[in-house]
């Protein structure tokens, strides 16, 4: 099943490349508060990947940038395809663990499928259809998805079912992980940069 909805881990180091891509793009650009050059400021993340994913030192590492003119020094983080925030798990293990949640018989049975326990599913459950809704990159996000946009009263899973109708052969765990990128982020336009620093489109 993990197989099936492409959580190898291939799949997951390819998402570390992608951010490491991203965090070059970001540097190139300068600081977006003062125009200064972006320093390499990364640093460790300790996830979990439940019964999804081993990880590994590349998915550990969480790039990050930081100002070098004197009077600045602000930090900047590049969009990821790997972090949701600051939450522990990955976030593709978050969003399908989720929908695994929703479609078990229980959380019970979920937890002893997923390796993420059954108050966190819980949280993460409230999170998608409460949370989520309330943030102005989802709105932005939900505009630019072809109509039927996915039902915010079934989230995660709506979204899963949207994207699987549009991926046009593109591994799900790739549109799902670019679809989200903009809440990884406070930068602007981050869906127009994502599929600029990428190549690929974001969304359909």
């Amino acid at each position: 099943m993990i197989g099936y909805l492409g959580l190898e881990v291939e799949s997951f180091q390819a998402l570390a490349r992608a951010d490491a891509r991203m965090a070059e793009a970001v540097a190139a650009q300068g600081c977006p508060f003062c125009g200064g050059p972006l320093h390499v400021a990364n640093y460790l993340r300790k996830p979990r990947g439940g019964l999804f994913a081993e990880v590994s030192a590349d998915l550990s590492l969480r790039y990050s940038l930081c100002c070098g003119r004197p009077g600045c020094r602000r930090r900047v983080l590049p969009p990821s395809l790997r972090f949701l925030g600051q939450r522990v798990y990955l976030e593709m293990v978050m969003l399908f663990a989720s929908v695994w949640a929703q479609v078990a018989k229980g959380l019970r049975t979920a937890a002893r499928q997923t390796g993420v326990s059954a108050r966190t599913l819980g949280r993460w459950l409230r999170w998608w259809r409460e949370g989520l809704p309330r943030l102005g990159w989802w709105a932005e996000l939900r505009s630019r998805l072809a109509a039927p946009v996915p039902d915010e009263t079934a989230l995660p899973r709506s979204l899963l079912l949207h994207l699987g109708r549009v991926a046009s052969g593109e591994p799900l765990i790739w549109l799902a992980a670019k679809c989200l990128a903009p809440g990884t982020t406070w930068l602007s336009d981050v869906a127009r940069f994502v599929r600029d620093a990428l190549g690929e489109p974001v969304m359909a």
